[in-house]
């Protein structure tokens, strides 16, 4: 336990609240749950918990991504701090928010029946406890800038995908379509991709070749002085 030199000063409570996100069916979607404890028991609900004495911030979103999803080395990043006064009804609690990709595929759907988890639309999101909603739109603001400058839109996928899917979780992200040959044009031009040789025949009898992102290629693409941009 780590000495306390601070005995005068007001203690509180440090909560992580997780805007977790997936991709299916050219949508975004958001995990969400009924909130098992007062107040505002039963509403909907980021996946949180609070941090304990012996654990950092990404600690203990680690901990509750894993409590949630069953998944670790899940891609996360803090979206910030959220310490107005009368946030929580319940006591004086600040809320560092984290948002995390996870691949839809790997999602282990017993773990949402034991916490009454449910995978919303972004655009059909409810109204949400506290002041859920503003991390949920904060976070996609932030995660809209990443995926304009880093290559972080490919850890929504297990591991191969199509570039029709990935221009659909383009879209999807930035509420808008893109032209298929400028970006198609765009991703030609960076050579970051490796295509299979299979291909995916669901959605067309032609079908759309597999392709992985290869992170040795972007490494030396950033080497030479280059940026990433979609």
């Amino acid at each position: 336990m780590i000495p306390s030199y601070y005995p005068n000063n007001t203690r509180f409570l440090i909560a992580v609240d997780c805007i977790i996100l997936g991709f299916r069916n050219k949508e975004l979607h958001l995990l969400l749950t009924r909130r098992p404890v007062e107040p505002m028991k039963h509403e909907w609900s980021l996946m949180g918990g609070f941090m304990e004495e012996n654990e950092s911030l990404n600690m203990a979103a680690e901990k509750i991504l894993y409590r949630y999803t069953g998944q670790k080395d899940i891609y996360m990043e803090q979206v910030g701090a959220y310490g107005a006064v009368d946030r929580d009804t319940g006591g004086r609690v600040i809320s560092v928010a984290f948002y995390a990709l996870v691949p839809m595929e790997q999602f282990d759907t017993s773990l949402a029946r034991e916490y009454d988890a449910r995978w919303m639309n972004i655009n059909e999101l409810p109204h949400l406890v506290f002041d859920h909603n503003q991390m949920v739109q904060d976070a996609l603001t932030l995660l809209r800038y990443k995926v304009s400058t880093e290559p972080v839109i490919f850890n929504f996928f297990e591991e191969r995908f199509t570039l029709p899917a990935l221009q659909d979780l383009y879209e999807a992200i930035f509420q808008m379509p893109m032209d298929k040959r400028n970006f198609r044009k765009k991703l030609t031009t960076m050579n970051l991709l490796d295509r299979l040789e299979d291909k995916d025949k669901k959605s067309s009898k032609r079908g759309a070749y597999f392709y992985l992102f290869n992170p040795d290629k972007y490494s030396e693409f950033i080497r030479t002085g280059k940026r990433f941009s979609l």
